[in-house]
């Protein structure tokens, strides 16, 4: 921190009986600190002649008898009052203690006028990328030595270190920046503007070489890496995986092996491995060996797992060997640089907006991506990010046009020697770009979920909600001509007339003919290229069913339209130019009579399948005694599992919940609320990536998720875990990709569940297991809540085919809860 700095600040943290504005102090931590220097210190505890609940003395370690022996209040006002008069009163949450502590001196004829600074908020501006700001995961992040958290004077110690760690942080970023930052100040809560300014006395103007500073537009940007010579990787598996400071495994070795064999062939090779075996690496890593191999594409499932290589094997792969990564996505992940700088010079009277500006400004000064996912806590205003996110576009003559992320993003991913995707997104670039894997090789990982994929890139969706909204914000400007103000009108009527049918028969489905008016009333609107954007594609011939769908949320609800092709895509189509094509599945049958190959369109595959071990350190019970589904209502069943999870939870292990619809996962999570207990939930509490780290470090035991929680997270840090399946995954049968399937298999005559529906629902059921048998010391308990296989014609099927790798059991959920516990406490 710069030594010119004069202000004395009295950083501050009380303990109390509760968290209201009536609470006692029961504790104070006063540390008292200039010029970076702690000059005094006060910590005394206080009698507030009450006695404790048990939540704070757990919390606090505080005890009544402890606290009998303290002081009143009004022998140490004094004190304190002439210790912090003079400075500036810092808090994390600075609301609460300020408001408590000059209430309790009021009261004592001491009136606090000092100015007050909120460490959260300046964490909030300055840290932009942390996923949470309370003071125990700042310390664990920015090594602040918490020693004893929630003791007054060791939080007070913390809080001060957080400072001066704040204001080293303020005083590394540009001065431009910060003159930036200083015109929204007035935005925050408290005088946090104090230590800004204190922080960059005697800083000047001089710009250091890692920055670029776009003078037009006063925004400061991080100058873009250059990249080391890559290291030349060990032809021996082994030995490579001991440069990363890894064990080897023998079957992520055999995987390995079988890649290296599978290269040379000039068919596509579909290769069925087990999960669990760290394939990853075992694909990465013989590939990037061969001195013939230039670039590599890796599609993953889902954007949740291509960030989770991205953090941990390309990060270790780029550390020891050099090796250039990249992960891409699609433009509307990346922040616009214009959009953004149109925001800065407009007044926005919402303060959390002009506060999300101050991140963006600092996050600019560190991000290599532009990748707004990096923002963790853009949930909180999600309009906003929608706003500055970017379109595809960029104008020639663009304040940004050589710095915009997303071209960038194009550009790196021509020079990288490794792009990782996702499935989506592969499909829409090979489909953009008939090049874009000429002569790569390609590795798609998870390739039975790329069948999903390919048909949820046959569909277009248009957000009803926000179509209204927007045609509603047209029609209140007046600033069109009568037609096209009829032609609005008539939109806004079909689309509201839609919705309404929507509600009352929610399972209907439409064809061309039967949204004829809708389709030729877009097919006449001329001038409005916004709405234009947002619908001109539903008027194409592609798209012959449509249906609509409604997403649930606490304050309000969201209505699409779906459009899909009638006909099956095929991935072979797409792979032609490719000079290798790896398909990586966690199997190749789905039925006796159908494999993965047949439902993605390929010809000409090799198919390799390695043998599966059984799992020793993972076991199954099926609940006997849960409510049945189709005979209980949905509010039966969602009590019974927030009640059986609230009897797990108290075990203490790390338990992960898995549901298959939005409604019942957030039923449940509202239901564990009203019983106090603790957990994360999906959307609810962030973005799946998001509430999985968090889940990670210990903040909660127990996760509720769904969607890529099936697909692609792995529970590997957990030594031992309790993995809840609530419901059997089957396909919906009204869904249109299902009812495709159907009619495909009934002219093949087929049976679409026997072929189909129970074969991939076993397999989703395999998968969804394999995310808590990531390392073979694991030790994972599966709970399956749906006890249908019990009683159902296919529970002999779905039993047989689960048994072979997992040992499986039944028993009523008394019964079960201590067999988990002796499970889990066995040694691995």
């Amino acid at each position: 921190m710069s030594e010119k700095s004069t202000n004395k600040y009295a950083i501050v943290d009380l303990e109390a009986t509760s968290a209201s504005s009536t609470a006692c102090i029961i504790q104070v931590g006063i540390v008292i600190m200039q010029n970076g220097r702690v000059i005094d210190e006060f910590a005394s505890d206080v009698n507030p002649h009450q006695k404790l609940d048990n939540h704070i003395v757990h919390l606090t370690g505080i005890t009544d008898q402890q606290l009998s022996q303290a002081p009143d209040f009004s022998e140490i006002a004094r004190t304190i009052f002439e210790l912090i008069e003079d400075c500036i009163f810092v808090a994390h949450n600075v609301k609460f203690d300020a408001n408590l502590l000059a209430e309790a001196l009021f009261m004592e004829g001491f009136e606090l006028r000092t100015p007050r600074v909120d460490t959260v908020e300046l964490a909030q501006v300055f840290y932009p990328t942390l996923e949470q700001y309370n003071l125990s995961y700042l310390s664990r992040v920015l090594n602040l030595d918490l020693a004893q958290a929630h003791t007054a004077i060791e939080d007070a110690r913390a809080t001060g270190k957080l400072l001066l760690h704040l204001m080293d942080k303020i005083a590394s970023l540009p001065r431009q920046t910060i003159d930036m930052l200083l015109t929204f100040s007035d935005n925050l809560l408290f005088e946090s503007e104090l230590v800004i300014r204190d922080a960059i006395k005697g800083k000047t103007n001089s710009l250091s070489k890692e920055y670029i500073m776009l003078e037009e537009s006063g925004i400061v940007l991080r100058r873009p890496l250059t990249y080391m010579s890559e290291r030349k990787l060990s032809q021996d598996f082994e030995t490579n995986i001991a440069l990363l400071g890894l064990e080897s495994r023998a079957k992520q070795e055999e995987f390995a092996k079988t890649v290296r064999r599978e290269f040379d062939n000039i068919d596509i090779s579909m290769i069925q491995a087990q999960t669990g075996i760290g394939k990853t690496y075992g694909y990465l890593i013989p590939l990037l060996a061969q001195a013939d191999v230039d670039k590599v594409v890796v599609a993953v499932p889902t954007k949740l797992l291509q960030n989770q290589i991205m953090s941990q094997e390309a990060k270790a792969l780029a550390e020891v060997f050099n090796i250039n990564f990249h992960s891409l996505k699609g433009p509307q992940n990346y922040i616009k640089l214009d959009a953004f700088y149109q925001t800065l010079f407009r007044q926005d009277s919402n303060r959390l907006i002009n506060r999300y500006k101050m991140q963006l400004l600092v996050w600019l000064t560190e991000t290599e991506t532009g990748d707004l996912d990096e923002i963790k806590q853009k949930q909180r205003y999600m309009a906003y990010f929608d706003e500055i996110k970017h379109d595809g576009k960029l104008k020639a003559d663009s304040l940004f046009v050589e710095y915009d992320f997303w071209k960038q993003s194009c550009q790196k991913s021509q020079e990288a020697r490794v792009v990782v995707t996702n499935h989506a997104y592969l499909l829409t670039r090979m489909e953009d770009d008939h090049d874009f894997v000429r002569g790569k090789t390609l590795v798609i990982d998870e390739g039975q979920k790329m069948v999903l994929a390919l048909e949820q890139f046959s569909r277009y969706q248009v957000n009803l909600t926000t179509l209204l909204q927007h045609i509603h914000r047209i029609l209140d400007s007046g600033n069109q001509t009568l037609l096209q103000q009829r032609l609005l009108e008539n939109l806004q009527f079909e689309v509201r007339h839609l919705i309404q049918e929507h509600q009352q028969f929610p399972q209907k489905q439409y064809n061309r003919q039967q949204l004829n008016r809708l389709l030729q009333t877009i097919s006449e609107l001329e001038g409005e290229s916004d709405v234009m954007e947002m619908v001109s594609s539903l008027n194409t011939q592609h798209y012959s069913q449509f249906w609509l769908e409604t997403d649930y949320y606490q304050e309000h609800r969201v209505t699409y339209l779906n459009a899909s092709r009638q006909e099956l895509l095929k991935l072979s189509d797409y792979l032609p130019s490719a000079q290798k094509v790896i398909i990586v599945s966690a199997t190749i049958d789905i039925g006796p009579d159908v494999d993965v190959a047949d439902l993605l369109g390929l010809s000409q595959v090799r198919k390799v399948s390695l043998p599966m071990d059984a799992l020793r350190n993972q076991s199954i019970w099926i609940d006997q005694t849960m409510p049945m589904i189709g005979v209980s209502s949905e509010e039966e069943y969602g009590e019974a599992i927030a009640k059986r999870l609230q009897k797990l939870s108290a075990m203490g292990y790390p338990i992960f919940v898995l549901f298959t619809s939005r409604k019942s996962m957030i039923a449940v999570s509202d239901l564990l609320d009203h019983r106090e207990v603790h957990h994360l939930t999906q959307e609810k509490n962030g973005t799946a990536f998001n509430i999985k780290k968090r889940f990670d470090r210990g903040e909660t035991n127990l996760l509720l998720g769904m969607g890529s929680f099936w697909e692609g997270a792995d529970f590997a840090q957990q030594d031992k875990v309790i993995e809840i399946i609530t419901r059997l995954p089957f396909d919906n049968p009204k869904d249109p990709f299902y009812q495709k399937i159907e009619s495909l298999f009934s002219k093949q005559g087929k049976s679409t569940f026997d072929s189909y529906s129970l074969p991939m629902m076993v397999l989703r059921f395999k998968q969804a297991i394999g995310r808590a048998q990531r390392r073979p010391e694991q030790r994972s308990a599966i709970l399956l809540m749906d006890n249908r296989p019990l009683v159902k014609s296919y529970g002999k099927l779905f039993i047989k085919e689960v048994s072979q790798e997992v040992t499986l059991r039944h028993a009523p959920f008394k019964q079960i809860k201590e067999d988990i516990q002796e499970f889990l406490e066995k040694e691995c």
